[in-house]
């Protein structure tokens, strides 16, 4: 009898390595049947410039992404320094996720968020298996940056790079 292999790296010792790793936070939007809506994702990247594509991962569980991929159209928005509100507000479930947000329509309607760094209007290129969560890769319709603005990162589990260290030098 064959036993399964256990896994070489735990999950617990993947999100604390791979935490040193810094990364942007967006928040995908697009309007659904029912109006806006959207979700906070940190797994975003440029993936290609011929064509243009960008790729993010938002997780099998998120009950946003599939109401996202109906609208196939969606703004990717790379949020400022100051808004780590916005990104917990569309991290929740469950609650009204554009109240108190400004925002105005893209070219294909997807909401752009007031005050972010970037945004990228994408329409749906492709999905892929990626485990616990779904690769998307989407083609650019359209962009826009905000160059008097800095954006918002997440590192070693908090936001911005001081945080973690101000957290470490603490202990």
């Amino acid at each position: 009898m064959t036993h399964p292999q256990p896994p070489l790296v735990d999950a617990a010792s993947m999100r604390d390595v791979l935490g040193h790793f810094c990364s942007g936070v967006t928040v995908i939007t697009a309007i659904g049947p029912d109006g806006p809506v959207g979700f906070t994702c940190q797994s975003f990247a440029s993936l290609s410039l011929d064509p243009p594509l960008v790729s993010f991962a938002p997780a099998r569980t998120s009950s946003s992404w599939p109401r996202v991929r109906d609208a196939h159209r969606f703004c990717i928005n790379v949020l400022a320094d100051d808004q780590a509100d916005v990104s917990n507000a569309f991290a929740r479930s469950g609650t009204d996720k554009f109240a108190g947000i400004e925002w105005r329509p893209s070219l294909q309607g997807a909401p752009v968020l007031g005050g972010v760094v970037a945004w990228i209007d994408c329409e749906l290129w492709a999905e892929y298996d990626g485990g616990d969560h779904t690769v998307v890769v989407s083609s650019v319709i359209d962009l826009g940056t905000d160059t008097a603005r800095t954006p918002l990162l997440f590192h070693r589990g908090a936001y911005g790079l001081q945080s973690a260290l101000r957290v470490e030098e603490a202990s």
